[in-house]
């Protein structure tokens, strides 16, 4: 008897000394305060709510952008996006130009640029770490086949290319057909989230006996604001945001729906305690989202534009049931995926996120952050800095704003002329974090 409990322990430590399964399950324009577990009354979310009860839910996490593509960025490469040329979102709303000849030209064609195949790759590094890599959603770093996520390291890719898309037909405004089965244009029956969940459950049944890495980059809450089993009759520019509350909310439990689909196949396959499960959002919510107690939403660099709900659980390794302070940013889910992988990066690879693991473990003290935003459109000027419990925004050049994020999260009160030395210290840190990024080799910018 004791010769078998002590054989079932040494599995069991064999077991989850075996690099984790990775699945980031990002959701698109999710509010703030969606989730049941951050304080939603009418949204029900029990299976991402499992995530944070098992785990650990972040108060004070970030998006890398106040918009898509730009967060999409800084997760795929773990750096800044502005090293890479994307300020803002790719789409009919984008300001691009690209350098041709040593000059800065307009580039018209919304569908031209994307993610350089020269840029590092989460999925690369993991696939050289020996994991099978998948990613099935909204990809939206670009739309020529030379950007397809298989030339950037998965092994397998469904979903749409490009920002949004009609739930049912999957076509773009412009009626550009998004959905793509790896390389190849398709046209498949379904609505887009559950043909996303349907995948990546398949993916985890696939691959359960070898370590994974599932990407689940959700359409879903963005507009159109279409619920299962409602499908509009075609969407246009003016007719892009109609809907409801109620329409939100059955979207964004189908995204839950598919939560449940990936912890049954997790257990069904006896991988749940070992495998590190993480839950964002890739900016703040848009119209028919709850943001509070924040201010402001999605395209803005208030709260309600980049601070977004995380949660994460690894039983193996992990807490279960803790609520942390610690300041995070997306890119630093990519430098955690890869320190849990003991994934093997290039030398000259040099991440600007940091791995959260350790400090969520208590092997290493919370850690003081700076972070850095900037939205430099022509309509829209914003820059911000968070350090410590100090927010500082300057808002199109019309005046500096300070806040103190412990005591005033809705950003309510500026104290900016109680603390100049602190407004002095990060104007200062923003020019050189500026300086850096714009002296970044790129041949395009997306603003």
């Amino acid at each position: 008897m004791n010769r078998l409990l002590a054989c079932c322990l040494l599995a069991s430590t064999l077991a989850f000394a075996s690099p984790p399964n990775i699945i980031f399950v990002l959701v698109d324009d999710m509010g703030y305060a969606d989730l049941s577990c951050m304080g939603s009354k009418d949204i029900q979310t029990p299976h991402i709510d499992r995530i944070a009860k098992e785990g650990v839910k972040f108060t004070d996490f970030y998006s890398n952008a106040p918009v898509c593509t730009p967060t999409r960025c800084g997760f795929i490469t773990g750096r800044w996006q502005q090293r890479v040329g994307f300020e803002f979102a790719m789409g009919y709303t984008a300001e691009q130009q690209r350098k041709v000849n040593g000059l800065w030209v307009n580039e018209p064609d919304i569908h031209s640029l994307g993610l350089p195949t020269t840029q590092p790759s989460i999925a690369k590094f993991l696939k050289g770490a020996g994991y099978a890599t998948g990613a099935f959603g909204k990809w939206h770093l670009g739309y020529k086949d030379e950007f397809n996520p298989l030339h950037h390291g998965f092994d397998e890719y469904f979903g749409t290319l490009l920002g949004h898309s009609d739930y049912y037909t999957h076509h773009y405004m412009d009626g550009t057909n998004a959905l793509r089965d790896g390389l190849k244009p398709v046209t498949v029956e379904g609505y887009t989230t559950d043909l996303l969940n349907q995948r990546a459950a398949a993916f985890i049944q696939k691959h359960a006996k070898e370590p994974f890495f599932l990407y689940v980059p959700h359409q879903a809450v963005h507009a159109p604001f279409t619920p299962p089993g409602k499908p509009l009759a075609k969407i246009t520019k003016e007719a892009m945001h109609d809907g409801s509350r109620a329409d939100y909310k059955a979207m964004l439990e189908k995204v839950d729906e598919g939560v449940g689909m990936i912890f049954t196949e997790l257990e069904k396959a006896g991988i749940a305690d070992n495998t590190l499960l993480v839950l964002s959002s890739d900016n703040g919510g848009e119209r028919w989202s709850d943001n509070r107690p924040l201010f402001h939403h999605k395209a803005t660099l208030w709260e309600g534009g980049i601070r977004v709900p995380c949660l994460m659980r690894w039983p193996a390794k992990l807490p279960k049931g803790v609520t942390t302070k610690q300041v995070g940013i997306t890119m630093d889910l990519t430098a955690s995926f890869l320190a849990a992988a003991e994934a093997k990066l290039p030398s000259d690879y040099k991440p600007d996120g940091i791995n959260l693991l350790p400090i969520l473990t208590k092997e290493k003290p919370e850690q003081a952050r700076t972070l850095f935003w900037r939205i430099d459109r022509s309509n829209r000027k914003q820059w911000a800095v968070r350090s410590g419990k100090w927010k500082f925004i300057d808002d199109g050049h019309t005046m500096d704003l300070l806040f103190d994020l412990e005591s005033d999260i809705g950003e309510r009160h500026d104290v900016n002329y109680q603390h100049m030395d602190i407004v002095h210290d990060l104007k200062a840190k923003l020019k050189a974090w500026e300086t850096e990024m714009d002296a970044s080799e790129r041949d395009f910018v997306v603003k």
